[in-house]
């Protein structure tokens, strides 16, 4: 299992008169773990269902494998729907179903397999989320948290190159919400595929994804690598990733100025950017995510292009943090010191007058 880039160019949808949203474009890339957020009512749960092809947009196009969902036939959007694992927000069980048997319904379903192979894959992958032995248990007899996995092994048995999670922490206390991220960090590191979680829990915005968007008045307001997403200005992005009251969304949608204005006054000058919180790390024993460093390299080419203030809290964050997975070589990246330092080496960038000196290994890497 290994993701598959997904591109979507100018995407809208509408029900009726009623405009969802307008001219969305992202690229999910390839085994990364992005998130989705936006305030209720954004359609966030209507783009997921987009892009398997379940809803039909007006414009835009959804290219996979270089195939167009939206223009490609009945028969090749049928073969397409098999990359994709889908763990909906309620699990979604068949109440009358055990959980093997409700694990086991997509294998039986879409494949040849013999009920021995389905046996061994159901135990492989409900022993993945932690369900192992509550395989007779009925969806009714257990915890929200479990059905939660059960659906997630679900979405796992056809070992998709896509999996979208829809609002995987509702309904969930921070405990379960806790391992269940930990879950979706550990699963990413071990099939290198291609998530996509809708979610509204900060916490799981500011740790768990590679990448984060986030869908605002029927556009998207912003995507990218989640360095840049926590260290915006956008005053919208740094409102809903920072929790705060001060800000354009407001209770029902948006606020008019006069009131924004009102609150800002109230408030006063509002701390500047606040120090990033780590990205989860693989439990022991998992494999490294190859994911951090391919988003680390994106970041590291894109620094230069961002407000100081932001390059200022990024290079904060990577200074903090071990880096192991980094292209060219694993260790703690290197740190900005006065020139001619001990141990200093010279590197030049893009923007850089005077030159950058860093303390690190003999040889030239990037600005950070």
């Amino acid at each position: 299992m290994a993701g598959v880039e997904v591109k979507v160019e100018g995407l809208s949808k509408s029900f009726g008169r009623a405009n969802i949203w307008s001219d969305v474009s992202l690229t999910l890339p390839p085994g990364e773990v992005s998130v989705l957020l936006g305030p209720s009512g954004t359609g966030k749960s209507v783009f997921l269902k987009t892009l398997i092809g379940l809803l039909k947009p007006e414009k835009g196009s959804i290219v996979i494998n270089d195939v167009d969902l939206v223009r490609c036939s009945e028969s090749k959007l049928y073969e397409i729907r098999k990359l994709f694992g889908v763990l909906f927000q309620d699990g979604a069980l068949f109440g009358s179903m055990n959980l093997f048997d409700n694990i086991a319904f997509p294998l039986r379903e879409h494949t040849k397999k013999s009920e021995a192979q389905v046996k061994d894959i159901v135990a492989e992958k409900m022993d993945l989320v932690g369900l192992k032995g509550d395989e007779k248990k009925l969806p009714g007899e257990i915890s929200g948290g479990m059905r939660k996995r059960a659906g997630l092994a679900r979405a796992l048995v056809l070992d998709p190159e896509i999996i979208l999670f829809d609002e995987p922490d509702s309904g969930l206390d921070p405990v379960r919400t806790a391992y269940l991220n930990q879950l979706i960090i550990d699963l990413n590191a071990q099939t290198d595929a291609t998530f996509l979680i809708v979610t509204h829990d900060i916490n799981t915005a500011q740790t768990v994804p590679d990448n984060i968007g986030m869908l605002y008045r029927k556009h998207l307001a912003m995507f990218g690598p989640r360095e840049v997403l926590l260290t915006s200005e956008e005053p919208v992005v740094s409102q809903f990733l920072n929790g705060r009251r001060q800000g354009p969304i407001g209770m029902s949608e948006e606020k008019d100025t006069a009131q924004a204005q009102r609150e800002m006054a109230e408030a006063g000058e509002l701390a500047g950017l606040p120090e990033m919180k780590p990205q989860l790390e693989v439990s022991p024993g998992v494999p490294e995510r190859k994911a951090v460093g391919r988003r680390r390299e994106r970041v590291q080419q894109m620094l230069h292009t961002l407000p100081p203030a932001a390059q200022d809290a990024i290079r904060r964050s990577y200074a903090n943090e071990p880096v192991t997975a980094m292209a060219g070589g694993g260790g703690p990246l290197p740190q900005r010191v006065p020139p001619g330092a001990p141990g200093a080496t010279e590197v030049l960038n893009p923007g850089d007058n005077p030159p950058t000196w860093f303390t690190g290994p003999g040889r030239h890497r990037p600005r950070m």
